[in-house]
């Protein structure tokens, strides 16, 4: 029988979980939400850009979603600035004994020595009184962090350090709230943006280091943050807006997990919206973007996951990516043990079905 889902958020991350919450037999979409006005009333099909009629037309509340009653919501809304309205959501779905999987808030992939110890009570209050379950995810921070350093390392005899990284072009990347207030593109490289102020680095990925150090059984001592930025040699556009000369054209930051002195868990990011800048630093094997595992120790490996589509380039692949990490973890969710969840006790994702 199909798992009876409901789905929150239609933008980027939202539209393609809502694609194959449509589309995969698997499950039953009984629900959809947004926060747009003008998204009201439209089919999913419609907001999914898909050329079918499902009968399911968007809701402007999150009550109205509950009221459908499904196993499962699948919440895809914003999270990155508006993170205390994403967990009272996530918080309110759970109170109503609906299980959740979800792109946001970043800080419920992995909340323990991260969030404040009363928000993860409260999380799992509501899961243990509705016999529920969570799981939060996403590219990086998400799977590149951690279900594939886990895979790799499973097969090492030592591992002395573990560097995830991200190496791409954003200049296709769309998202206008990221790109220009969360990581300060297009502004003078004066202004600090959000991503850089001191502490958020350390915050953001904090999910990604406590995993992987509680995975690997070590406690991380301290946490070093280093960002520099580079600006645009001329005005050039890009999908998101226009880049004045002068102004952030790339990025490269690394957030240092330090155990006994050393760097154990490094997270590195290089992000540049032209190819030619900055050419000494670090980039993929291929043009575009990879998301790169290196681990030092015995064998030692460097991993290069590339994302790409049939339907975008790497920057939308990744997105797909993301959507596909959660929405294909539901069953696993729905008949899993309740409480928060994640890739350390999540069974293995096998994913849909296979359709030559």
């Amino acid at each position: 029988m199909a798992i009876r889902v409901a789905h929150v958020a239609t933008g980027n991350v939202g539209r393609l979980a809502l694609t194959q919450l449509i589309e995969d037999p698997r499950f039953e979409l009984v629900a959809l939400s947004t926060s747009t006005a003008e998204k009201v009333g439209k089919d999913a099909g419609e907001l999914a850009g898909l050329d079918v009629a499902t009968g399911i037309t968007a809701v402007g509340s999150l009550d109205e979603l509950i009221a459908a009653k499904p196993d499962c919501v699948c919440y895809c809304a914003m999270g990155d600035t508006r993170p205390i309205e994403s967990f009272n959501d996530i918080l309110a779905l759970l109170s109503a004994g609906i299980n959740v999987v979800g792109s946001a808030p970043g800080g419920l992939q992995y909340p323990w020595n991260v969030m404040p110890e009363k928000t993860i009570t409260k999380i799992n209050a509501a899961c243990d009184e509705n016999d529920v379950s969570l799981f939060i995810s996403g590219v990086d921070p998400g799977f590149a962090n951690d279900l594939i350093p886990f895979a790799f390392a499973g097969t090492c005899q030592r591992v002395t350090q573990v560097r995830c990284l991200e190496l791409a072009d954003y200049a296709t990347y769309d998202g206008s709230t990221v790109m220009f207030d969360v990581m300060g593109f297009g502004k003078p490289l004066e202004e600090t943006p959000m991503l850089f102020l001191p502490g958020i680095l350390g915050m953001a990925w904090g999910t990604t280091m406590q995993i992987l150090a509680d995975g690997f059984g070590v406690t991380i001592d301290e946490v070093r943050e280093h960002h520099e930025s580079e600006p645009a040699p001329e005005t050039f556009d890009i999908a998101a807006g226009t880049i004045e000369k002068g102004t952030r054209a790339a990025v490269r930051f690394e957030i240092s997990g330090m155990v006994d002195g050393k760097p154990a868990i490094v997270i590195e990011h290089i992000t540049r919206l032209r190819d030619d800048l900055r050419p000494d630093w670090k980039r993929p094997s291929k043009g575009g973007g990879c998301y790169r595992v290196e681990i030092t120790g015995e064998p030692s490996y460097e991993v290069e996951i590339i994302p790409s589509s049939d339907k975008g380039d790497h920057n939308h692949a990744a997105i797909v990516a993301g959507a596909g990490r959660i929405v294909n973890a539901i069953p696993a969710v729905v008949a899993g043990p309740k409480g928060i969840r994640t890739t350390l006790d999540l069974p293995l994702i096998k994913g849909p079905g296979l359709t030559p």
